[in-house]
């Protein structure tokens, strides 16, 4: 398992709350958080309560402001990316509810468009592993955290004004490892 620190001010100072599991609303145990610091494992963190908004993708580190980490506002909420050894394996679909063009992942895609001539990504099953999908393509821009499971409308999951998926990577078993 992970553990993950939070800090109400910038570069590790105030109030400190740790934690290795998920936590839906950050504001229960300190006022803010400006700053956080992986000691192991990877998580998500979120600029709104409940895992919505925007979401960054955080591994073992030190992050020292949530606006150098690309967040507009402090971190409310976070999720455990458990460890994932096996497979891995989505499904995409051109359109919402697994309609359209449809094309089966197996490894990162650094452009949905350019490698499957789809003009849109709307929808995808997660069979195996855990991803995250760009706005962006070549990992870059706005991310969502995506874990096994059905996502029919990935327009409508509480990630801002995301409205374009155009790449995706595996969250490989090593997050101490992982280049992002």
């Amino acid at each position: 398992m992970g553990k993950i620190i939070f800090y109400e001010d910038r570069n590790f100072q105030g109030r400190s709350y740790e934690t290795s599991s998920d936590c839906s609303e950050l504001t229960s145990y300190l006022s803010r958080c400006n700053s956080c610091r992986v000691e192991s494992g990877c998580f998500m963190v979120y600029d709104h309560s409940n895992f919505t908004g925007n979401q960054y993708f955080v591994r073992r580190g030190e992050y020292s402001d949530y606006q150098r980490m690309g967040m507009n506002e402090p971190i409310r909420s976070c999720r455990v990316i458990p460890y994932h050894r096996g497979s891995f394996r989505v499904q995409v679909y051109e359109r919402e509810n697994f309609e359209g063009q449809m094309h089966e992942l197996l490894d990162d895609c650094d452009s949905i468009q350019d490698r499957y001539r789809m003009s849109e990504c709307q929808s995808c099953n997660v069979m195996d592993g855990h991803w995250l999908m760009y706005e962006q393509p070549n990992f870059r821009g706005r991310m969502m955290y995506l874990r096994p499971g059905e996502y029919r409308n990935l327009r409508e999951m509480g990630v801002g004004s995301m409205n374009r998926f155009s790449s995706m990577r595996r969250i490989v078993d090593s997050c101490e490892s992982q280049r992002h």
